[in-house]
């Protein structure tokens, strides 16, 4: 059938789009009950409202909190930085650890002149004499920040924001990674962890990669998942743990083998006796193989950088 071509227009009537928030006229429940219908209505509304079984779950702090939302809390606890991770394009990461005591150079020996001048006037004084020698252990030991701060600039200059600097973002040998990394510019991450008492994040980290943990078990997860390499300098029980940690997922190889460096022999092979282990058959020879000893941030470098090769994966490759 031929339509007539001289036939009106019909205009279909095209209703207005409503205001997508507001109504000309409320809907019943946007008024609560009048007291002229139930004079007690209007207490009973309120003590619904405030009732925290009311509050949405997602402002629900104390709900948050409690132990029967801990799965929810462990899972923003990997994605918020997992989130801003991938947002920044932070592939691969080399972790450095190493004791929060350790301090830069000047403040350890400010450290060890101001208990000399405390120690004067009481040179028998038991407890200053102790504080002293430890002070001017860690003023010897004060040469690994140089190293750490000179292996974050290796690291910074080199990886052009594919490979970053990882710490714990404390002070001490953690401060002096992510310092070497700010000294050239690059960016840096730091994984701090929320403790019982208040602890600060070191100054250079770069503020959109610092974050900060509920969980220790989140916290470690994301220190290896994108790991080319552990760096650990000297340490006490944090290093102590990351460090066994990563030992036994590589030995078991429940992750990817991946480079481990021990930074001062001689302060390693005192604190931690492989040879023993293995002379005791608690391990066996070729897990003395899972990592090796440096010195200087150039050894700590070329160091990964050959392992990576040798795996035939190297860590850099020009685009």
């Amino acid at each position: 059938m031929v339509k007539n071509s001289n036939s009106p227009i019909r205009r279909v009537r095209i209703t207005p789009p409503p205001h997508p928030h507001t109504r000309r006229e409320p809907l019943p429940s946007h008024r609560p009950k009048p007291a002229e219908d139930d004079p007690d209505a209007p207490r009973r509304v309120a003590a619904i409202l405030a009732n925290p079984s009311y509050r949405e779950a997602d402002q629900d702090v104390d709900f948050l909190s409690g132990d029967q939302a801990r799965g929810a809390r462990l899972q923003l606890d990997y994605f918020k930085p997992e989130f801003v991770l991938e947002q920044h394009g932070v592939l691969h990461t080399i972790v450095v650890f190493g004791s929060t005591r350790i301090s830069e150079p000047a403040a350890a020996r400010r450290n060890v002149e101001r208990l000399q001048k405390a120690l004067a006037p009481d040179p028998g004084n038991p407890d200053l004499l102790r504080r002293l020698a430890i002070a001017t252990r860690i003023q010897a030991k004060s040469i690994y920040y140089d190293i750490a701060r000179e292996f974050g600039r290796l690291v910074g200059n080199a990886g052009h924001g594919r490979v970053v600097v990882m710490t714990g973002g404390g002070p001490g040998m953690m401060e002096a990674a992510n310092r070497g990394a700010y000294d050239v510019g690059a960016e840096s991450v730091g994984l701090n962890i929320n403790l019982a008492h208040e602890q600060y994040p070191n100054p250079y980290i770069t503020p959109d990669l610092c974050f900060r943990f509920h969980y220790f078990a989140i916290r470690k997860l994301h220190f290896l998942l994108r790991a080319k390499a552990l760096v650990a300098f000297p340490g006490g029980y944090g290093t102590f743990d990351e460090l066994f940690e990563t030992l036994t997922l590589v030995q078991t190889r429940k992750i990817k083998p991946v480079p481990i460096v021990l930074v001062g022999e001689h302060y390693w092979q005192q604190a931690f006796g492989v040879s023993f282990l293995v002379d005791e058959g608690v391990i066996d020879p070729e897990d003395r193989e899972l990592f090796w000893y440096a010195e200087t941030a150039q050894e700590i470098w070329d160091g990964i950088l050959d392992w990576h090769k040798i795996n035939g994966e190297p860590l850099l490759v020009s685009t």
